[in-house]
């Protein structure tokens, strides 16, 4: 049996649905900070299966422990975490608190139960560096000023460390750039709350004409000084963690990490074309009034993944938009 932790957010309920298909049995965690039980009826509607569940912070090991005594688990994938950078600048207490006391409360309680196989899920923010071609053994810029990138270089050392004190440690961390997308049949997606923190979100509700306009930085040093990222389909994500599972248990005693992303780069404003041209609808934007600090360009190298974990992304970004907008008119339709 496999623990998903953020199993009813956006990554982990696809993956407990990828992982579901694949003949595995699933138990799923999550505090609902920023996931619903409507994400575990459709989980259980698309399956046709009882599905786990357990409410619980991951910072309380205590409950935590109860869950992993309960259920025979086997391996670990942890999802859960906040990860907006923006964000965290505004919050930095809440994001050390939540993401590097959930892992350290993870690792504790697997070290308790002799659980020993954990998947990861970090972002190529980690490296602290603006870079297309970020690759897996460049050392991280610790001097970078977000807090968001800093729990997450925190949350690494941390498993490096843990990893040193036992040699049966089996460790995948994978490092995601942006995930986009929904499952194919528009019945499972991402729960977009009236105030998204992601792009995407943000200009599909202006294709709905739920917004008037979104507010667009032009201050990047990129050709149309909008940011540049690696968009990645979620579904890609879920088949990285599978491969990563399959290769984990011929492993002994291992702690790697995997770039996750596709070679496609695009900019901001690009994506908004394709976003208008798979919505039929325009995007108004605006431009910010506010400069926030962003990476000018995120995106890395995908070599290891295709080499170590036989891995390479097969969604294209318009299939992304096309599986998060028939998923987003499916709910504001009430279905």
């Amino acid at each position: 049996m496999i623990l998903v932790t953020g199993g009813l957010g956006f990554i982990g309920s696809h993956v407990a649905l990828s992982l579901m298909a694949q003949g595995y049995e699933v138990v799923l965690v999550d505090n609902l900070s920023n996931a619903n039980l409507q994400t575990l009826e459709r989980l259980e509607y698309i399956s046709g299966m009882y599905v786990p569940f357990v409410k619980v912070d991951l910072r309380n090991t205590p409950a935590l422990n109860k869950v992993f005594e309960q259920y025979s688990i086997e391996a670990v994938i942890h999802t859960a975490g906040f990860k907006s950078l923006h964000e965290s600048s505004l919050k930095p207490l809440e994001y050390y608190n939540d993401n590097v006391s959930c892992i350290m409360s993870l690792l504790r309680a697997m070290q308790r139960t002799g659980v020993r196989t954990l998947v990861h899920l970090s972002s190529l923010a980690v490296y602290g560096k603006s870079s297309l071609n970020l690759e897996e053994y460049e050392p991280f810029d610790y001097t970078y000023p977000n807090p968001y990138v800093r729990s997450q270089q925190m949350i690494e050392t941390i498993i490096q460390d843990t990893f040193k004190t036992d040699n049966e440690w089996k460790i995948a961390i994978l490092r995601l750039s942006n995930v986009v997308g929904a499952f194919e049949h528009g019945i499972l997606g991402e729960n977009i709350p009236p105030l998204p923190k992601n792009i995407v979100p943000l200009a599909l509700q202006v294709a709905a004409m739920q917004r008037d306009a979104l507010e667009l930085q032009h201050q990047a040093q990129t050709k149309d000084h909008t940011v540049e990222r690696s968009f990645i389909h979620v579904l890609d994500v879920a088949d990285a963690i599978s491969a990563s599972l399959l290769w984990l248990q011929t492993q002994y005693n291992v702690c790697e990490a995997f770039n996750i992303c596709r070679d496609e780069i695009t900019s901001i404003q690009q994506l908004l074309k394709v976003i208008e041209q798979q919505t039929q609808s325009p995007i108004k934007t605006l431009i910010a009034p506010d400069k926030h600090q962003e990476f000018d360009q995120l995106g890395g190298t995908t070599g290891k993944a295709h080499t170590v974990l036989h891995w390479k992304p097969q969604r294209s970004l318009q299939q992304m938009i096309d599986d998060e907008w028939r998923f987003y008119q499916n709910v504001l339709q009430g279905r």
